[in-house]
C-alpha cells in the first residue's frame, strides 16, 4: 500500500545513529548505509521547515541510568559496558543546531524523556521513524507514538537491525499494525509534492 500524504506538521525522528550503535554490523542495510539515507532525509526536512529529532541512547557517564529491571537476556550489563563516546551521534549525519536532541535511557525514545512535550510543542502529529535497530529503538519508538496518537511512518530502507529475522519480523508483521511503510524515495517524493503544491508542510 502506498504512502499516505504527510500531515502539514510531521517530524523526522531518528533513531540511535550513535557511535556505539551504527558501527556494528547490521542487517540488511549496514550502519553506514542507514546513516546516509537518514541524512538525505533529514536534508530535505530540514529544508521543507519541518522538525528533525535525534534520539540517542546513555546510561550516564556512571552508567547509573542502566535499566534495573530483570531479564533473560540482558542487552547491556555492568560487565559489558560500552566504551567511553559510543553514545555520541556520528558525524556522518551532519546534525544540525536546529535539530532536536533527545537522550534516553530505555528502547523507546518517548518513556523518561520530553520528546512528547518537544513534538506537541510544534504541533506535530506524525512523525517519520528511521534508524538502527528495528527491533528495539525504532520498534518501541514507533509503538510508544501510535500510543501517543501519532501517525506513525516507518522509512523501512532507513532502518536496520542485527538480525534479519528480528527486522522482517517487525517490518512485515509489527510495523503495518501501528504505522504505514515507505521508502526514503517515497518520502522525498511526498516533501517534493507538498512544497512543489505551496503546501506548507
Amino acid at each position: 500500500m502506498p504512502l499516505s500524504p504527510l500531515d502539514p506538521t510531521t517530524a523526522l525522528v531518528l533513531i540511535d545513529l550513535q557511535r556505539g550503535i551504527v558501527s556494528p554490523p547490521s542487517v540488511p542495510y549496514t550502519g553506514a548505509e542507514v546513516v546516509a539515507r537518514c541524512k538525505e532525509l533529514a536534508g530535505a526536512f530540514r529544508a521543507a521547515g519541518l522538525p528533525v529529532v535525534l534520539v540517542n541512547v546513555s546510561f550516564g557517564a556512571d552508567f547509573a541510568d542502566l535499566p534495573k529491571g530483570r531479564d533473560e537476556e540482558p542487552t547491556t550489563t555492568a560487565e559489558d559496558l560500552p566504551p567511553v563516546g559510543w553514545d555520541i551521534i556520528v558525524d556522518e549525519l551532519g546534525a544540525q543546531d536546529t535539530d532536536i536532541r533527545v537522550t534516553k535511557h530505555q528502547w523507546g525514545a518517548f518513556h523518561g524523556t520530553d520528546l512528547d512535550t518537544q513534538l506537541r510543542r510544534r504541533g506535530v502529529t506524525q512523525i517519520v521513524l528511521a534508524g538502527i535497530t528495528s527491533s528495539r529503538g525504532v520498534d518501541t519508538t514507533g509503538r510508544e507514538a501510535y500510543a501517543h496518537n501519532y501517525s506513525v511512518a516507518f522509512v523501512t530502507d532507513a532502518i536496520a537491525d542485527r538480525d534479519l529475522v528480528d527486522h522482517e519480523h517487525v517490518i512485515d508483521r509489527v510495523f503495518p499494525q501501528i504505522g504505514e511503510r515507505g521508502t526514503v524515495a517515497e518520502v522525498l517524493e511526498l516533501l517534493a509534492t507538498s512544497t512543489a503544491k505551496g503546501v506548507s508542510l
